[in-house]
């Protein structure tokens, strides 16, 4: 390179425009990236297709029994609730951020194509980043929700009125949209110069800020402080209201009623405290803080493993529920055998 340069001033062209032709050739060898290769979970072939396998199988449970509740709530009208309501919304969350990066990572170990292009990594990020924050309102809401309840049964309906359930479930995703946005603006306005190799399960935002070749100083206090924000805002929520809820049942004279009622949430609780533990251990550290291995395998639990657990702890657990789905597959069964 720099003899070309030297050879522009030994020519006929002017120091000026040798300067300037300097300056052209040192900027195009910086050249920014257009696209992104995935490292994943494993570079060993061997390790491919099992994966594979286990994946594509969490994310047919996954999508089935988010889509599954979805229907069953719709076609039942004794579901049409306000708890209802809301995990309806949950499963379309969890349907969408589990969808968000888990295909092109289950393509990527049966094909080894693990390269992304610029925006379409952008778009990845959104969708997952907004329906992510999403889910921790929406788990809010629905503490809320169990909190009118228990807490409050004389007044629950005229609490949780329709009005009322549409707009907590509007202010979620609207928060996660306005979050996420936030999220994609800030690392997407950075410069990735040469470094494209992400070193993680799908495109996250802490790996994609390590490979920048500016000062993510002020990124790392945007993704704090609106992690924080929404985090502790959801947590202080749900926890105020379970506090309630346990002072309640503490206080039920009949033993069936408070098993019952602690074994309900104890159920939810134990979900929120694995999707917020995995959040907070993520987002809540500095970059520095960050081991790239450890996190994949966090990720891997809150993007696959969570959503699928979902549907058998806020579902299976519900008695509308669990009669409504043996209404379906008695119906299935009839239908079946009239048609044999």
């Amino acid at each position: 390179m720099w003899q070309e340069v030297y050879g522009l001033v030994e020519g006929t062209e002017s120091p000026g425009a040798a300067h300037h032709d300097s300056q052209v050739i040192l900027t195009e060898n910086i050249s920014e990236v257009t696209e992104f290769i995935l490292v994943g979970l494993t570079d060993a072939l061997e390790m491919q297709v099992p994966l594979f396998t286990v994946f594509i199988l969490i994310y047919f449970i996954t999508v089935v029994g988010k889509l599954g509740m979805i229907m069953l709530i719709l076609l039942d009208s004794r579901l049409h609730t306000p708890m209802s309501f809301f995990l309806s919304n949950l499963s379309l969350v969890d349907c969408v951020y589990a969808s968000a990066g888990t295909p092109k990572v289950m393509v990527g170990f049966l094909t080894g194509d693990k390269i992304i292009s610029y925006n379409a990594c952008a778009a990845q990020m959104f969708f997952f980043a907004a329906f992510a924050t999403s889910e921790s309102f929406l788990l809010a809401s629905m503490a809320f929700d169990r909190h009118a309840a228990v807490c409050k049964p004389l007044h629950y309906t005229t609490i949780m009125t329709s009005i009322v359930c549409a707009l907590l479930v509007t202010g979620s995703y609207i928060c996660g949209l306005l979050q996420s946005s936030v999220h994609v603006a800030f690392t997407f306005h950075l410069p990735f110069c040469h470094a494209n190799v992400v070193n993680h399960f799908f495109y996250d935002i802490p790996p994609l800020l390590a490979l920048s070749c500016s000062d993510i100083h002020t990124n790392e206090i945007v993704l704090l402080t609106l992690a924080a924000f929404s985090i502790f805002l959801t947590l202080l929520v749900i926890l105020n209201s379970y506090l309630h809820i346990f002072i309640v049942i503490l206080r039920m004279h009949s033993a069936e009623g408070q098993k019952k009622a602690f074994s309900n949430s104890a159920s939810h609780l134990t979900t929120v405290s694995v999707f917020y533990g995995t959040i907070i251990f993520m987002y809540l550290q500095p970059s520095s803080s960050h081991s790239m291995d450890t996190d994949k395998m966090a990720s891997v639990f809150y993007t696959m493993v969570l959503p699928m657990l979902n549907p058998l702890v806020y579902s299976l657990r519900n008695k509308e529920v669990k009669s409504a789905f043996k209404k379906v597959v008695g119906k299935a069964k009839s239908s079946l055998s009239l048609a044999f």
